[in-house]
């Protein structure tokens, strides 16, 4: 993938993909963390295709102004938990504590981050491999353990050889949210796909998904504006 740069205020990072399947010059900006990527055929020269980027940097910008504000990770910052917003706070001992509306960090203030991060990691683990176990029994299929990553791109994935890879950040979300993901990458084990039978078996596995697959096109992208150091 070329990386190229849009002059103007401000500048614009374009990541240029050659896609053999794409028919014609796209642009897309996530919603997940900005990031523009500009796909254009093989036969397509690069200049013309920056060139088609350069027309349309006023959309970028709209969409890249839609993006959410950067919260940097600290004593007094409001972070959900499972859904829940949960304002940190210092608390004496060695644990992070998890209140109805406070989530209790101890140690300095520059080690916060970083030891709530492993937290939550640790906690999206234990949700995500009981969400994943219970519809994996349900499906009657066996998988080859659970990976968690901060991907920026996806919720989860399913390889071929049936491993299960999670955002973290599915923690952040309300629990029907990370139990649909689950359910979803589980059905990829019997489907690897997303044809009607792949949304059959996420039905029969979840139930009707609909409102947890639009909470996260409409706020996902909230969940990646939370910085850990990184």
């Amino acid at each position: 993938m070329g990386h190229h740069v849009l002059p103007g205020n401000p500048p614009i990072p374009v990541h240029l993909r050659r896609s053999a399947r794409a028919r014609r010059i796209s642009l897309r900006v996530s919603g997940l963390d900005g990031r523009v990527v500009l796909t254009a055929p093989p036969n397509v020269r690069e200049a013309e295709a920056l060139a088609f980027a350069r027309e349309k940097a006023d959309w970028i910008r709209s969409h890249l102004q839609q993006q959410p504000d950067v919260v940097q990770i600290g004593h007094g910052v409001t972070l959900p938990v499972e859904g829940v917003p949960r304002q940190i706070e210092p608390v004496a001992g060695r644990r992070v504590i998890l209140g109805a509306e406070t989530l209790g960090v101890p140690g300095p203030e520059d080690r916060v981050a970083a030891r709530l991060a492993a937290w939550l990691r640790e906690l999206a683990r234990d949700r995500l491999v009981a969400a994943s176990d219970h519809y994996a029994q349900k499906l009657g299929r066996g998988y080859d353990g659970v990976t968690l990553r901060d991907a920026r791109s996806r919720w989860g994935s399913c390889s071929s050889r049936g491993g299960l890879m999670y955002s973290w950040r599915l923690v952040l979300a309300p629990p029907p949210v990370l139990a649909y993901v689950a359910a979803h990458e589980v059905a990829h084990l019997a489907q690897m796909n997303h044809s009607p039978a792949f949304w059959n078996t996420v039905t029969q596995l979840y139930g009707p998904y609909e409102t947890q697959r639009k909470w996260l096109r409409s706020h996902g992208n909230q969940l990646h504006r939370y910085r850990f150091g990184d």
